[in-house]
């Protein structure tokens, strides 16, 4: 079985040969994903997993509102489930999450081929267009009886492929492809997956509270190198509460990289004095500073003035 860093290589240098704009890795934990990669309109969050079944509830959750919130779209990659290695060109989903192995991801984004088959308990499944099955089957006249006896099914069965977009298995739409000499299996879309409805959120920091004063609305995050999206009409902005160390350097970082990717800006609110302004792109606020802001505005203008900093040496002053 392939390590999980090798997949992570693997994985980066297919979304690099599709044009994508990549993020640093995520090495801090907790973390519900490894990558963040943007193309264009097309914002990915991508989890890996030699084994997919590692994933679990929780992680599906928070990866799944984030993508929501950065306006983007989760991805599970990986290698193998706990019995048999993932099938090139099958869509797989685990808690919602499409999910595909390296191959199958080159396809898709490389060349713009997308699956045909997805997987779900007892076996491969495919989507039909069932309106363009029962136009076709209309025009040779052709009645439900005989062809579900044709194909070994039941007329109800065949009344749901064309009514209900009700799946079938491989064998089956091969036989109907085969009876009409036309394509009907629809491809599965690998972005489609299941959008996640927020629960209300229980803002227990102080400081996101603060931040929720202000007019933003906030969402906490519990496994990201940052502990909360934060955003108005405007302004998106990937916010971090820490103390002042030498560990908040490589948070920032991290911050700046995705932040970078997903298009936002990123902030780091610390307790004391901060000594620098900004690591990278990411703003370093004081929590004095936040309690004299009145606004969303004023909030950005202090981002940016941040951010205009030049340091002389190659590293800010952390010590």
């Amino acid at each position: 079985m392939m390590e999980k860093d090798l997949l992570a290589e693997g994985a980066a240098e297919v979304l690099r040969q599709a044009g994508f704009a990549i993020s640093a890795r995520c090495y801090l934990r907790p973390r519900s994903f490894d990558l963040a990669a943007r193309r264009g309109e097309m914002l990915l969050l991508l989890k890996i997993l030699s084994n997919i079944d590692g994933l679990n509830e929780k992680t599906a959750l928070e990866i799944g509102r984030l993508s929501k919130h950065l306006q983007g779209n989760p991805l599970l990659v990986g290698e193998k489930t706990r019995d048999q290695y993932l099938e090139t060109g099958a869509v797989y989903f685990r808690y919602g999450i499409p999910t595909v192995n390296l191959s199958t991801l080159a396809d898709c984004l490389i060349d713009g081929s997308l699956p045909l088959v997805y997987a779900a308990h007892g076996g491969l499944y495919v989507r039909i267009n069932g309106s363009l099955m029962r136009t076709l089957r209309l025009e040779r006249g052709i009645s439900l009886g005989s062809l579900a006896s044709e194909i070994g099914v039941s007329r109800r069965t065949i009344s749901k492929y064309e009514t209900e977009d009700m799946d079938t298995s491989v064998d089956v739409a091969l036989k109907l492809e085969e009876i009409f000499e036309r394509e009907l299996i629809e491809p599965v879309d690998i972005l489609a997956s299941e959008r996640i409805e927020d629960e209300p959120y229980l803002i227990s920091n102080d400081i996101l509270r603060m931040l929720n004063d202000i007019g933003f609305q906030v969402f906490p995050i519990d496994q990201a190198p940052f502990n909360a999206v934060t955003r108005d009409q405007n302004l998106v902005v990937l916010m971090g509460v820490s103390k002042f160390s030498q560990s908040l350097a490589k948070k920032a970082k991290l911050m700046s990289s995705l932040s970078a990717v997903a298009m936002t800006r990123s902030a780091v609110i610390i307790e004391g004095e901060a000594r620098v302004e900004c690591i990278e792109e990411t703003a370093i606020i004081e929590r004095a500073e936040l309690e004299g802001i009145g606004g969303t505005s004023e909030f950005e203008s202090l981002v940016l003035e941040k951010r205009s900093t030049v340091y002389s040496d190659e590293e800010p002053p952390l010590n």
